[in-house]
């Protein structure tokens, strides 16, 4: 009998000898049923966005949810190293721009120092980058080394209905952080996956490296959405929640591995799951 199922996912329903089920869910070039887990220590239990430089794996930045601090780890290394930039709060994503770090606030402030100060244990030359966003709630940015910007989405703002549309905003260095809008179409996501409930939350977002296309975590929702390099949404993944505690934060090496980060719970510590591409 022919398959009913699209092309781009496939689910695959295994049934043990006691009768429990495994659902095994593939994107067209992600198994995201089969990750290389690295835990995290106690200090990123709250883990929320990762970034990688240059898309090199070999060492992982990240925040976390309270600390104004910068965390760096060698993979599946549980030691941190970490550099202060600010006073606690709740900070979302974190990204390399031009050998340059920026920490996202969920108020929309944006924090920058030079990467070169991660060597030390507090940044001396941080500016905090107030009124570049429109008031909301924001937790997802994105540096996109080809253009050269920074790529922030709307998680709840006021001129949005995250049943309708997100907006985003990108922004570049080298023009004073002057803004453009772009737009999610969630009613397109719903066609795909089925109603969202409370709407497209986005939680971060990266592009894939390797295809052009933009892979969109809500953690709110478990969901994964890829869209076309012009926001056009093509596919929207259901995340398992034996999986992905939290998902967090998101980002691809330069290889096209895919990595997300989960929030740790009372059962689960923090941690960052990899993906490796399947080849085709």
């Amino acid at each position: 009998m022919p398959s009913l199922l699209k092309p781009a996912i496939i689910v695959l329903l295994l049934v043990s000898c006691n009768a429990s089920e495994k659902k095994d869910v593939r994107t067209g070039d992600y198994d995201l049923a089969s990750p290389d887990r690295f835990n995290m220590p106690e200090s990123l239990f709250e883990i929320s966005g990762i970034a990688l430089r240059n898309g090199n794996s070999d060492t992982v930045y990240a925040v976390q949810d309270e600390e104004g601090k910068v965390f760096r780890l060698g993979w599946d290394v549980s030691r941190q190293t970490h550099t202060k930039f600010a006073k606690k709060g709740d900070y979302e994503d974190i990204s390399i721009l031009r050998e340059a770090i920026f920490i996202l606030k969920s108020n929309g402030v944006i924090y920058t120092f030079p990467l070169a100060e991660c060597a030390f244990e507090e940044a001396e030359n941080v500016r905090e980058l107030k009124g570049l966003l429109p008031k909301g709630e924001y937790e997802g940015m994105f540096a996109d080394k080809e253009s050269g910007k920074l790529f922030v989405l709307c998680k709840n703002c006021p001129g949005d209905d995250s049943k309708t549309a997100v907006t985003g905003y990108t922004f570049d260095p080298d023009k004073d952080f002057a803004s453009a809008t772009f737009s999610i179409d969630v009613k397109k996501n719903a066609a795909i996956h089925g109603k969202v409930a409370r709407g497209l939350r986005p939680s971060a977002l990266a592009r894939n490296p390797v295809t052009g296309e933009w892979y969109i975590l809500s953690a709110v929702n478990k969901l994964l959405v890829i869209t076309d390099a012009n926001w056009k949404v093509k596919d929207a993944f259901p995340l398992d929640g034996n999986i992905f505690i939290q998902p967090e934060g998101i980002a691809f090496d330069k290889q096209g591995s895919l990595y997300i980060s989960n929030e740790g719970d009372d059962l689960f510590s923090g941690n960052i799951l990899k993906f490796s591409r399947i080849a085709h």
